[in-house]
């Protein structure tokens, strides 16, 4: 929502995400990685693209977990945390729980990344290894490595299949037993996603967080259920920053060609600070009448002080950014304005909302019977000019 900022004589502080606007399309730990965007300036647009449905009562669990206690396997591979504590305490409530800790116990035992050690050993248990990638590709290039030939291979799912995974070690002799400790399913409530992308195609995000493959998939199935796929895609090479948590949430977006930006280290936190880089380093930066000026996502920062800008007036100025210090016509102008009708009116209305936003008039011209410029230095013409 807009809101008037009073000009004022020195610049205010304001956080890195300050007038950007990031869509979390997270279930798990939404609002952690919201509080950490919010602090940071961002508004942020939640709309989890799944849920997550425990199988504590289902039967195709119970039937995997007595099947390994009865016949234990060689190796057992935990991909999450949260389904493996799921996985011990669904045991528990079955009577198995002491059984299954003891059959664990004696075997080969990988966890895929620190948080998966953490449930492991909070359970009692030892983890042999874990890879310092947190890849499942690592993991799986060791049990290669070791041979899987006539090994029982026991493999804790996260609620979507692991592509190649499993067909690489039954492939290489391994029996493997999947363990479905949780299933990801669609949103009860559509809506969220719905308006996120609805807000994706019109470049209403910055930026879009990813922090599972199943929540990708998710938002790229309702798109094209929609007939928003290309639209999407379109938004996401071009626009909007598809930022991803690592490779393996990165895998759905990048079958449709999608690069993705992804942080070093696969946390909430390298996630945020890595949108701190991006989101600024892309603003638009002009020197306009002796001031600097920042194009963001639904503001501009003004020598420093953030002025929020309303809808109408950000999509004025994002079309005299494209050639500052050049003419650009009325009627050019209102065909960028989202439903403006055929009123050239409503570009003089806007515009004023526009300059009183920025707080500082002389930033735009008026050139009487052609339409508005960004007054450029004249010192930049030349170089703006050739682009």
């Amino acid at each position: 929502m807009y809101d008037e900022q009073q000009a004022s004589g020195t610049a205010q502080p304001h956080g890195p995400l300050a007038g950007f606007t990031v869509g979390v399309t997270a279930a798990r730990r939404a609002d952690e990685l919201g509080a950490l965007l919010q602090r940071r300036g961002a508004t942020v647009l939640h709309a989890p693209a799944l849920r997550i449905v425990p199988l504590a009562d289902d039967s195709e669990l119970l039937s995997a977990t007595k099947e390994l206690i009865d016949h234990g396997p060689d190796v057992v591979v935990a991909t999450t945390a949260i389904g493996f504590r799921g996985w011990v305490e669904a045991a528990d409530g079955w009577g198995l729980g002491e059984a299954l800790i003891t059959r664990l116990r004696g075997v080969e035992l990988l966890a895929r990344g620190p948080k998966v050690k953490g449930a492991i050993r909070a359970a009692g248990l030892t983890e042999e290894w874990s890879p310092s990638s947190e890849s499942m590709a690592e993991v799986l290039e060791r049990l290669l490595a070791e041979g899987v030939q006539g090994r029982r291979v026991a493999v804790q799912l996260h609620g979507e299949p692991l592509p190649g995974f499993v067909e690489a070690l039954r492939e290489a002799g391994g029996e493997v037993v999947g363990v479905p400790v949780y299933r990801w399913m669609p949103p009860e409530d559509i809506g969220p996603v719905d308006r996120l992308l609805d807000a994706t195609v019109a470049r209403g995000v910055d930026a879009l967080t990813f922090t599972s493959a199943p929540a990708a998939a998710s938002l790229l199935n309702r798109a094209e259920a929609r007939g928003l796929l290309p639209d999407l895609i379109a938004a996401l090479h071009h626009d909007v920053v598809p930022a991803c948590v690592g490779p393996v949430t990165a895998l759905p977006l990048q079958a449709h060609g999608v690069d993705t930006v992804q942080p070093e280290r696969f946390r909430l936190g390298p996630l945020v600070q890595l949108l701190c880089r991006e989101l600024p380093a892309r603003a638009r930066t002009l020197p306009v009448a002796g001031h600097r000026m920042e194009i963001r996502g639904h503001a501009v920062v003004v020598d420093g002080e953030l002025r929020p800008v309303p809808p109408a007036g950000m999509s004025l100025l994002r079309s005299l950014s494209r050639r500052p210090g050049w003419v650009v016509a009325r009627a050019e102008l209102l065909r960028a304005l989202p439903g403006a009708g055929r009123d050239e009116h409503a570009v003089e209305t806007a515009m004023t909302r526009l300059r009183s936003a920025l707080g500082a008039p002389k930033l735009i011209q008026t050139v009487v019977k052609r339409g508005y410029r960004l007054a450029l230095d004249p010192m930049s013409d030349a170089k703006y000019a050739d682009e």
